[in-house]
């Protein structure tokens, strides 16, 4: 993974594969994410990817009104999930998306930024999804070893953020999974 849109490809396959596991008695177990069940988890997943290409068309958060103030997945999970990542691979891929900024809820920035911090969500909720349904929650490694290095170097922001929970301490000889997990609050 060259480069930030195959890093961001291989975290929508991470959440994706986790996503073709869920079944129908599945969507109201707890996850990682207190406040969340698998419904509500992958509700906030669907209802990002959403928000991609009218963020990269220019549009702002304090411009967007009730326009995804809607259910993102209706009585159709699946296909939202697969709309919407779709449509926001799509708009990160476009020519010259790229090089420009973006509006968010906490600022403009630059478009790459935006980029990977909607690849560490994905990565992130692919794990918290896979303890939600009991899946294999090993994440793609190549994937893992960017994030940490990247957490490594940014902990405090990612800590001061909200984002994600408190940074959670981990045995100086584990995984590079479960210190990179640990670094956004969650126990491997």
């Amino acid at each position: 993974m060259s480069t930030l849109l195959e890093q961001y490809t291989q975290a929508l396959q991470e959440f994706d594969a986790r996503m073709g596991l869920v079944g129908a008695e599945q969507w109201t177990a707890p996850t990682p994410c207190s406040e969340w069940d698998v419904r509500a988890l992958v509700a906030h997943v669907v209802d990002e990817q959403r928000w991609v290409p009218y963020l990269l068309g220019g549009g702002t958060v304090a411009d967007a009104g009730d326009r995804f103030a809607d259910d993102p997945l209706h009585d159709d999970a699946h296909g939202a999930w697969s709309r919407a990542s779709g449509a926001a691979r799509e708009a990160f891929a476009a020519d010259g998306a790229l090089d420009q900024h973006v509006s968010l809820s906490y600022g403009d920035t630059s478009a790459r930024d935006y980029l990977w911090e909607m690849t560490v969500d994905a990565a992130i909720h692919a794990w918290d999804l896979a303890r939600g349904i009991g899946a294999d929650d090993r994440l793609d490694a190549e994937l893992v070893r960017r994030i940490h290095q990247a957490a490594e170097k940014d902990s405090e922001r990612i800590a001061a953020s909200g984002f994600y929970g408190t940074p959670i301490a981990v045995a100086s000889g584990a995984d590079l999974q479960t210190r990179m997990l640990g670094l956004y609050g969650r126990r491997g």
